[in-house]
């Protein structure tokens, strides 16, 4: 009896600690990303893309496609700040862990192997979204618009890792996106999934 009242008392401060440290990377990364409207834009983008792929006028398939291009643009530009402006964040409170589940305020203990830094992680996004929009990548338009999304998605999934865990990130992936974390990876480009594989594994 004395053991199951430790374990849980052990698993309640678990528990507690773990909000405040979620609670904290939260409002950090809410804090950056407050002035720009990254998220609106990139659920325009993803549906804006099952819109134009269902469009059977060609006239109105090329006024989504329009807006579509503009919206890109717009997004890569202030994902480009907002990398910009997560790149002042003090190293320590841009670490995180490459672990699957989330350990509370284990930063400091964790050896440098086992950590990335979020700053990189978020510049490699910007990067990445920024040669799609500017149409570098000289795809045909469907695969252009596939890969973008998985762009998004990667960088969705890697905003959920930094504030909860690797797990609960591909978890509200499936569950927002029905995508898996593998299909997506598979799905960016090879640039963004080699340089990424790099960073956090």
């Amino acid at each position: 009896m004395d053991f199951l009242i430790a374990l849980a008392a052990a698993f309640i401060v678990f528990a507690l600690l773990r909000g405040r440290e979620q609670a904290r990377r939260i409002a950090l990364l809410g804090r950056v990303l407050g002035p720009y409207r990254i998220e609106p834009m990139l659920e325009s983008l993803t549906e804006g893309y099952l819109r134009w792929l269902h469009e059977a006028d060609a006239e109105r398939r090329a006024q989504i496609w329009g807006t579509l291009a503009a919206t890109e643009q717009a997004l890569a530009s202030q994902f480009g700040r907002f990398a910009v402006d997560f790149a002042r964040v003090p190293a320590p409170q841009a670490q995180v862990a490459k672990l699957p589940f989330a350990l509370p305020f284990a930063q400091p203990l964790l050896p440098g192997r086992l950590l990335f830094d979020a700053r990189r992680l978020f510049e490699l996004h910007a990067r990445a979204i920024d040669v799609l929009a500017r149409h570098a990548d000289a795809l045909p338009d469907k695969e252009h618009a596939y890969r973008m999304t998985a762009e998004l998605y990667l960088m969705q999934h890697s905003c959920h890792w930094f504030c909860r865990s690797r797990n609960v990130a591909s978890a509200r992936l499936l569950a927002r996106h029905q995508s898996s974390y593998a299909q997506v990876l598979a799905g960016v480009a090879p640039d963004t999934r080699r340089d990424y594989e790099a960073l956090v594994r």
